[in-house]
């Protein structure tokens, strides 16, 4: 099979089947400036969703532990993977030794005044930063993102736009969401906040990670972005 004919394809197996949010979806053609954004969570949400990365459906995770809700529309990006490249900058970024990527799909959060009902779905995202996160011991960095032509928060083109409670009301979440009453260690903690041009930089590494832990998927990636 030629190359047009693999195009044709993918094309007809696009249009005859669901795509895998995580592996059947385009990261976007203007990755990491514009980026897919595939939400799992919104924020009236009382259980906590999570893409099922065997299937690709949509799954219950676990309900959303005492008063926590999360703030903003929040998912995944497709085709990335938090591995070697991303725990590499985080180290850096931190200063910590022997850390490594959570093996998951780059999260990211998004911004906007629009009520969207449902998870399930995808929006164009323009990231402005992110959150340098630690579970466990694992680097599982949040993107922050405003989502494009968003009549209040579309015009931040970095996180020094955006209020300081909102960042604050982020992390509190992170930090706070997999706690138990009267549990005495906290294996997450937020060792800073980065700006845009970081972002980018996590989110091309994240892509190449991608690429690397799942070559067999290559001819499904944007050409033109390298970490």
């Amino acid at each position: 099979m030629n190359g047009n004919e693999t195009d044709i394809a993918q094309r007809l197996m696009g249009l005859m089947f669901r795509a895998h949010p995580w592996h059947g979806v385009s990261i976007g053609d203007q990755a990491p400036e514009v980026v897919t954004a595939y939400i799992e969570i919104v924020p009236t949400d009382t259980v906590k969703y999570e893409v099922d990365k065997v299937s690709g459906f949509l799954k219950v995770d676990r309900p959303q532990r005492f008063s926590n809700f999360c703030p903003v529309y929040y998912g995944l990006v497709p085709q990335t993977f938090c591995g070697e490249r991303v725990a590499a900058m985080f180290s850096a970024r931190a200063k910590r030794h022997e850390i490594v990527g959570d093996g998951d799909p780059l999260d990211i959060c998004v911004l906007t005044e629009k009520t969207i009902p449902h998870s399930d779905i995808l929006l164009t995202a323009l990231p402005i930063g992110g959150l340098s996160m630690l579970d466990g011991g694992e680097a599982d960095d949040k993107i922050i993102a405003v989502m494009k032509e968003d009549a209040l928060y579309g015009n931040y083109t970095d996180i020094a736009d955006c209020p300081l409670n909102l960042i604050d009301r982020l992390q509190h979440y992170f930090l706070t969401y997999k706690h138990a009453p009267g549990a005495t260690q906290h294996k997450v903690e937020i060792t800073s906040v980065y700006g845009r041009e970081e972002a980018l930089k996590v989110i091309r590494a994240s892509h190449a990670d991608y690429r690397a832990k799942f070559p067999e998927l290559e001819s499904r990636c944007p050409k033109g972005m390298s970490a």
